[in-house]
């Protein structure tokens, strides 16, 4: 596995557990307003992390840790993913996946043979505005509607969430967001905050042979009363809408 931070405790990253979460390196995607922009762009030059080194941890802590998140960059992309996560299930620990949802086959594959118990899949902007949120000049959306589909019929506890980004998003488009995810037990919605690992603040002329600086395009997050309004827009098509990330939340 191609580790690139573990973080041994967590009260976040997986709902009701105190959990370790583990980061793959590189992505799929390139959305402009990822936080992780070094870790997708270049993982090779990121610290690295021994497989063993988490395996052994997650054994010494059995009985204290409830729980193991894998997360990223994007962790489908790793081709010993399966093996990682048996080893893992070995350790009776309760696995929740992140992911972007554009390896419906792996998340499939994964679920079929019960080594993820919980799945918080992105959702990045509605269908039309898909493509921009997610960095790409062209996409196959059936990905992704497939992934909701599997995850939809799966009988495991999952989420979808969104990073509103002001510059990506607009309030009307989550009422389609809404009729898209219909039946979800729960949607997030996390406000985008600026830093400066952001993927679009470091996307280099190798990456796309055009220099992106800081600053060439603006970003920003909503207001409280613009996120209340497209969690209004959301929540009659499912369980429960969360805010996360605003001041006073």
């Amino acid at each position: 596995m191609e580790i690139h931070g573990f973080n041994k405790t967590t009260l976040l990253d997986y709902p009701e557990h105190i959990a370790a979460t583990v980061f793959t390196g590189g992505c799929n995607f390139r959305c402009p307003f990822c936080h992780n922009g070094e870790l997708v762009l270049d993982p090779a030059r990121q610290p690295s992390v021994a497989e063993e080194e988490v395996l052994y941890y997650l054994k010494k802590r059995q009985g204290i840790l409830q729980g193991v998140c894998v997360t990223g960059g994007e962790p489908t992309l790793q081709r010993d993913l399966r093996a990682f996560l048996q080893k893992i299930k070995e350790l009776e620990y309760p696995i929740k996946l992140d992911t972007n949802g554009y390896m419906p086959g792996v998340l499939w594959e994964l679920l079929q043979e019960h080594l993820i118990d919980y799945v918080a899949m992105d959702i990045k902007a509605s269908r039309d505005n898909y493509a921009r949120a997610a960095g790409l000049p062209h996409m196959d959306i059936s990905r992704i509607e497939e992934s909701i589909g599997i995850l939809k019929s799966s009988g495991i506890p999952y989420e979808f969430r969104t990073t509103v980004v002001k510059g990506i998003h607009t309030v009307g488009e989550f009422k389609e967001i809404g009729r898209w995810i219909e039946g979800c037990p729960a949607y997030y919605l996390q406000s985008y905050q600026e830093n400066d690992n952001c993927l679009y603040r470091m996307i280099q002329t190798a990456e796309s042979n055009a220099v992106k600086p800081g600053g060439a395009e603006v970003f920003g997050a909503f207001s409280r009363e613009e996120l209340e309004q497209m969690a209004e827009l959301v929540r009659k098509y499912v369980g429960k809408v969360v805010l996360r990330g605003v001041v006073g939340t």
